[in-house]
């Protein structure tokens, strides 16, 4: 009997990491009435993650709105998806990562005593307000999940330290790399033109991103003085960054790194421009979570511009380096891998512990067990 899976999502970053598992699920007709329902937490950039994996929402709750505070996200997000899910009443609700409306999803579920599978399940920083809120967010979602499909080893050991049941938890890889392997080409053509000329200039191309709450105000100036510097001491080097729409990053943006000949503030770009864009870079520097997936995929080093990640395994295999936020730091620890070839050499060559392309199989091989719809679970993931 086929059963009916809902899958809930609201930012592009879950829509780029639920792609995938959504275009599997939809694989198996006979298995599962899928049903994708998005908040709108997100708009532009999830309206162009959606056309990326050629989503079609079932339900599109539209409550971004200017100004918009957790309180009103979370608030607006339950009240819209409890009248959905009791309308519908899917055997299984889907949701990811740290967001508000995973939270939200998750409580929903709950509700309406739905079984809850949470994909990413695990991750941990151990600091209350970094990353903020999603932290807390993770850790809530947790507690209302009944399938916790872990990304590493090392997030469902964290899983069990807390108590959760070893029969709960599998270990399924990231599918933030199935999503990257499935979008690069080596034959991409970029759809925005800027974009285009300057991943073909001479020299080396530095990608970069910061939007981390926070960091902002004096650890995200300390991050853009370094990389000013850095532009400065290199002569060779094209600095790519598709500046946040956060008000508050896009006046410390401008500010102090507009002006500048080879460092380049664009406008966001879509999600097969931003994967091509890392897969073509020489250096990565970001405050962002989710790159640090990416980038190991890629073997292109990281400079992670945070005080503490969730996401240790990076760290541990030596693709990411973790140098805070202040100036000096940010500024030698990109600066060495640029003058250091050996250095260098050794950040692109570690081992990708994040995942093999195949998690989202083994996320809905899983989910048509618990249902009923087939005997035996898939292998887990192991990294290289």
């Amino acid at each position: 009997m086929k059963k009916k899976v809902m899958v809930i999502f609201g930012t592009r970053p879950e829509a780029t990491k639920m792609g995938p598992i959504v275009q599997e699920l939809r694989k198996h007709p006979d298995w599962f009435d899928t049903r994708v329902v998005v908040t709108g937490q997100h708009r532009e950039q999830l309206d162009q993650a959606l056309a990326a994996f050629d989503i079609r929402p079932d339900l599109d709750l539209q409550l971004m709105k200017e100004s918009q505070t957790l309180a009103y996200i979370t608030s607006a997000a339950v009240t819209g998806l409890d009248r959905y899910v009791a309308e519908e009443k899917p055997d299984l609700i889907l949701v990811h990562g740290d967001t508000q409306t995973a939270v939200c999803g998750g409580l929903v579920a709950f509700f309406h005593h739905i079984p809850l599978g949470h994909v990413e399940a695990g991750l941990r920083s151990h600091k209350k307000y970094s990353p903020w809120p999603e932290e807390i967010n993770r850790r809530l979602v947790d507690v209302l999940t009944d399938l916790l499909f872990a990304p590493t080893a090392l997030s469902k050991e964290k899983l069990l330290r807390e108590g959760y049941p070893a029969e709960q938890i599998y270990v399924t890889g990231q599918t933030a790399i199935d999503a990257a392997l499935l979008t690069n080409r080596p034959d991409y053509v970029f759809r925005n033109e800027r974009l285009r000329e300057l991943t073909e200039r001479p020299g080396r191309l530095v990608a970069m991103t910061a939007h981390r709450k926070e960091n902002y105000g004096e650890p995200m100036k300390q991050m853009f003085r370094a990389i000013r510097r850095l532009a400065d001491d290199h002569p060779d080097l094209t600095v790519v960054y598709p500046v946040h729409l956060s008000p508050a990053v896009q006046e410390t943006a401008y500010s102090l790194l507009s002006g500048h000949d080879r460092i380049h503030l664009l406008e966001p770009i879509d999600y097969p421009d931003m994967i091509n864009l890392l897969s073509r870079s020489h250096l990565i520097l970001s405050d962002s979570g989710g790159l640090q997936e990416e980038a190991t995929v890629f073997r292109k080093p990281l400079v992670l511009m945070r005080d503490t990640t969730e996401r240790p395994e990076a760290v541990t295999a030596g693709a990411v380096y973790l140098a805070g936020t202040e100036e000096e730091a940010v500024y030698e620890a990109a600066s060495s891998l640029l003058r250091d070839e050996e250095r260098y050499s050794r950040m692109a060559s570690a081992v990708n512990p994040f995942g093999d392309g195949q998690a989202s199989e083994r996320i809905v091989a899983i989910v048509a067990q618990a249902l009923g719809l087939r005997q035996e679970l898939p292998g887990e993931f192991r990294a290289e």
